[in-house]
């Protein structure tokens, strides 16, 4: 039999990062053995509806290389993928129940008769184990609602036999919901499939994963400056642990190796800066040229497609200077915007620098003399023998004199290093800032 598992969002937003986990696994397990992953939106819940979340899925799932197999865009083998284009199908089981006498009317609504005695019980993936839950505890409920839309639990459960899903991987909070569907199964005397219930996402307080824990949509991620490879390594840490306990490795990796087994049962911290980690050793495995491209696509994406600065030249200069200080390609931006933009200064900054009783602008005059005096082009063993002997002269130390430097040309107290970043800037540039530094100080 193939493996067939499905992804199964609701477009009520964009798609959070939990579904997005869920997906991985999904894929993962599709591929493993493979089957076919398959994308079905479960848009019956018309009062939440959001039309463009619709296209935010494709785009999440695009991004991350998590290509479905059938889905709504793609077609397959049978009919539409999505919940709302079905409702005839959903009426027609419902009517077949009710036949049976296994389902009954009320006000307009069709609602399942359960069972009331026994129990309900399935064999659970993650963690092995059987669950049973006492068939009492279960109410009749809804299966279609008064305007001929079903409930979650009635076309969830038709959607996955028509397409013959045989493993279900979804969150845990539908553990309370499985005896429910499973009675349904049974009513039709269908074969039921496997399940996965993943544990839920928490925050570092251990409470649900949410905003306030640095929870976002899955595209803010991307928007954000983090590589789809960081990411889908981040993500598969999340409850399943490499058999040989590594920390980096790619999804064809965690392909090869996936097993339920391997899970953990105890639901899994959102740790953002583990991602910052992450992500970081994932660009300085990037070749240079790789990461060139990775940062001028960012840029372009940030400014609409229209990027006149920095070239691709000048990024690929800046690069092994910034390569083992950035964790996102977002600190780009804040790490070298100087050089392709006058930096704003703030005169209470550079007097922080200096103690009070050195006088700031014959410092930045005598600096000005010495970049005056220098052979061109500006060598940076005669540049640092220049300034380390004039920090001497006022009695600074030799990183107050470069912190000096670094802030007249940069506007921030913190660049790549810095004669690296003067020869960038060019040495007609780096006079110019300083000495408009004078001024502002003089005035």
């Amino acid at each position: 039999m193939e493996v067939r598992v499905r992804l199964a969002p609701s477009p009520t937003g964009a798609p959070h990062i939990g579904t997005v986990w869920q997906a991985l696994f999904n894929f993962v397990f599709a591929k493993k053995n493979n089957g076919k992953f398959i994308l079905r939106l479960e848009d019956t819940d018309r009062e939440r509806y959001v039309p463009e979340s619709v296209n935010q899925i494709y785009e999440t799932l695009n991004w991350l290389e998590l290509n479905f197999d059938e889905g709504p865009n793609i077609g397959g083998p049978f009919g539409p993928y999505v919940q709302s284009e079905r409702l005839n199908i959903y009426k027609k089981h419902a009517d077949e129940l009710l036949a049976k006498g296994l389902a009954y009317k009320e006000d307009g609504a069709v609602r399942f008769k359960t069972k009331k005695d026994g129990e309900t019980s399935w064999h659970e993936l993650i963690g092995s184990k059987d669950i049973s839950f006492p068939n009492n505890t279960q109410e009749d409920f809804i299966i279609l609602k008064s305007d001929g839309y079903p409930t979650y639990n009635f076309a969830n459960v038709i959607d996955d036999h028509l397409m013959e899903i045989t493993h279900v991987i979804r969150g845990n909070e539908f553990i309370s919901s499985t005896p429910k569907h499973l009675m349904i199964y049974q009513a039709f005397g269908w074969s039921i499939p496997q399940f996965a219930h993943l544990p839920v996402l928490v925050g570092s307080d251990r409470a649900k994963l949410s905003k306030r824990h640095g929870a976002k949509s899955a595209l803010e991620f991307r928007d954000d400056g983090y590589l789809k490879a960081a990411v889908l390594n981040f993500l598969a840490l999340l409850g399943w642990s490499h058999p040989n306990g590594k920390e980096i490795f790619d999804l064809e990796e965690m392909i090869q190796l996936f097993d339920f087994k391997d899970f953990n049962l105890a639901s899994p911290i959102f740790d953002t800066t583990k991602l910052d980690w992450l992500n970081g050793e994932y660009i300085r495995k990037t070749q240079n040229s790789k990461l060139k491209t990775q940062i001028l696509e960012y840029l372009k994406d940030l400014s609409g497609g229209a990027l006149d600065r920095p070239t691709e030249a000048e990024v690929e200069r800046v690069i092994p200077l910034i390569k083992e200080r950035i964790k996102k390609l977002s600190d780009f931006i804040p790490l070298t915007d100087f050089l392709w933009e006058k930096p704003e200064y703030e005169k209470e900054v550079f007097l922080k620098l200096i103690k009070s009783d050195v006088n700031l602008s014959d410092v930045l005059s005598e600096i000005l003399n010495s970049l005056e005096a220098l052979k061109k082009p500006w060598e940076a063993n005669e540049f640092e023998k220049a300034f380390r002997e004039l920090a001497g002269r006022f009695e600074l130390s030799d990183t107050q004199m470069f912190q000096l430097i670094r802030v007249a040309i940069s506007g921030q107290t913190v660049t790549p290093p810095l004669f690296e970043c003067i020869e960038i800037l060019g040495e007609e540039e780096t006079y110019k800032r300083i000495k408009e530094v004078a001024k502002i100080i003089g005035s």
